[in-house]
């Protein structure tokens, strides 16, 4: 396997803020990005975490991405907000996104909202997480669809026309584990190939195409134009439509092209429906219900969504994050091209606060 290089939560923390502020972008801003990063690899989710690192600030040397930019809102009702982020810092869009989301909630018990022409959101389980901490239940997708060409194939094609499209709910339990499902449509999604690619391991069987329409395990093989696959067959293809349907609630579409996309927020407050505490008992009990079943042979145990990040969440904050060589290269290359130091002895007293176990 390659080498692999550890970082504590706020050393990573540290070096991921102060790349963002040497490349333009505001405190606040580059905060709130590198704390979702790094949250991502800390809940297990390398994939959306600090890999995407290099991609991010490419964007906004290439102006793809406006560091200083802010979302606005551009048209409203008392249940419904559309939003425009102005090409801004995805992670940074969608939080202030969800905070006004669960605000209107809160006060007319459930809000909509579309968020338009943002980078990379990241992981869509940190917004839905956001909303059950504040005791309604979040739904997040995103998706984009065109006959002309994706990521993934629709089922029974042999070429992509559909992105990885994801989605995300989180539900309240009343303790600091949350009810959280989040996963794309695709067999795998995209930072998963990243994450193996990085790793020099091969992708799980049913997961990609090559370029010719054979089955393929390589992560070459995607990189080099191959598509992948929507998971459950036609299930996972009719659910990735749907999540288009629920982007194009942005007005992005296009009928000519076949060409439908957005992101979709929704905050429902439980307090509308019934007493939030007694809920959240309620959801507790179901998920402690399913943990109680006897294990099938070959699983120690069951788990229920959540269980998965809350645990590499626990086991991280003591024992640090592991990034593999290829990774900690690319970022490395980023930090000595902006000029930003990645010892520890940079780590700020804030940075160690924040993680304080």
């Amino acid at each position: 396997m390659p080498e692999s290089h550890n970082f504590q939560a706020s050393h990573l923390h540290s070096i991921v803020r102060r790349l963002f502020t040497a490349a333009g972008t505001p405190l606040h801003i580059a905060q709130d990005v590198a704390e979702i990063l790094v949250k991502a690899n800390l809940t297990g989710h390398d994939s959306h975490g600090v890999l995407r690192i290099p991609g991010y600030l490419q964007g906004i040397e290439s102006g793809g991405l406006n560091p200083t930019g802010e979302p606005t809102v551009i048209k409203e009702t008392d249940t419904t907000l559309i939003v425009e982020a102005g090409n801004c810092l995805g992670h940074f869009a969608a939080r202030q996104a969800m905070k006004w989301t669960i605000a209107k909630a809160r006060k007319a018990n459930f809000c909509g909202l579309t968020l338009a022409n943002t980078g990379h959101i990241g992981r869509l389980g940190e917004y839905a997480e956001a909303a059950a901490h504040e005791g309604c239940i979040g739904i997040i997708t995103f998706g984009s669809g065109c006959g002309g060409g994706g990521a993934v194939v629709p089922f029974g094609g042999s070429r992509g026309a559909l992105g990885t499209n994801p989605i995300a709910v989180g539900v309240p339990t009343g303790d600091d584990s949350p009810f959280i499902i989040d996963y794309a449509t695709s067999m795998i999604a995209q930072g998963k190939i990243q994450v193996a690619q990085s790793k020099g391991i091969d992708l799980p069987e049913g997961s990609i195409l090559d370029k010719h329409g054979n089955p393929s395990v390589k992560t070459a093989d995607y990189f080099d134009g191959g598509p992948m696959l929507p998971f459950g067959g036609h299930k996972g293809y009719a659910l990735s439509l749907l999540v288009c349907m629920l982007g194009g609630l942005s007005g992005n579409f296009d009928v000519e092209k076949g060409l439908m996309e957005g992101f979709y927020m929704q905050a429902i407050n439980i307090e509308a429906y019934t007493p939030l505490e007694e809920y959240q008992q309620g959801v507790r009990a179901l998920l402690d219900g399913m943990k109680r079943t006897p294990p099938a042979p070959g699983f120690d145990e069951v788990l229920v969504p959540g269980d998965f990040e809350h645990r590499a969440r626990t086991h991280r904050l003591v024992h640090g994050i592991d990034l593999p060589d290829t990774i900690y290269r690319q970022i490395y290359e980023c930090a000595e091209k902006l000029a930003v130091s990645m010892d520890d002895d940079a780590t700020e007293d804030f940075d160690r606060q924040f993680y304080a176990t």
